[in-house]
């Protein structure tokens, strides 16, 4: 099985940049920026800990040089995420992709972990696919062994849905196989960071 690659999909933690949404309905950009930070912390930890290439994929291209006091490491393969719709955006960082297993994460899920990485790698070596459902009806893993003539799944997507998963699991081909990894919170409003809070109390 050839060596899997992990694109984060990630913002730096900056106010007016990532977790807008979170913001919004924190009140507060500064504590968006906190958990932010956090939530990206733990997601670096978990995709630099395994037999793994990670590529970060990052906007805007001004953020392609940031170290984050270190947060992401100087030897980090980075990407643009380019321009366009989520859609464009991840159908680039497949087309840019090596054939073989390539995983899609964001960095918005503080329970991610080297461990559910390694799952998620083996379940594709007898899957053709392979999904980290959020609790919001969108995932926060997506991954599937790609070869030279895979399409694109993420056409006519509704991001930001509880139809996400769905509608990227219609574009898989009929009879794919599809493997289920557990159901994890992504912190994307205040809601999901006080249910997430209490689960951990």
């Amino acid at each position: 099985m050839s060596r899997a690659h992990i694109l984060i999909y990630a913002k730096p933690p900056r106010m007016g940049l990532a977790k807008t949404r979170l913001a919004k309905s924190l009140g507060s950009a500064v504590e968006a920026r906190r958990i932010a930070f956090m939530t990206l912390a733990r997601t670096m930890r978990a995709v630099t800990s395994g037999p793994w290439t990670p590529r970060l994929y990052t906007a805007p291209d001004s953020a392609l040089s940031e170290s984050l006091g270190g947060l992401w490491p100087a030897g980090l393969e980075r990407y643009s995420q380019g321009y366009g719709d989520l859609t464009a955006r991840l159908t680039k960082g497949l087309n840019e992709s090596p054939p073989g297993p390539v995983l899609f994460i964001g960095a918005d899920t503080p329970d991610i972990s080297p461990a559910l990485l390694r799952c998620a790698i083996k379940a594709l070596q007898n899957h053709d696919a392979v999904f980290g459902p959020a609790s919001d009806g969108g995932f926060w893993l997506f991954g599937l062994n790609k070869t030279a003539r895979t399409p694109t799944p993420f056409h006519k997507a509704r991001w930001s849905t509880e139809h996400a998963m769905g509608d990227v699991w219609s574009n898989l081909p009929r009879r794919s196989r599809v493997a289920m990894l557990p159901t994890l919170i992504d912190i994307d409003t205040a809601e999901d960071w006080r249910t997430w809070r209490a689960q951990k109390s």
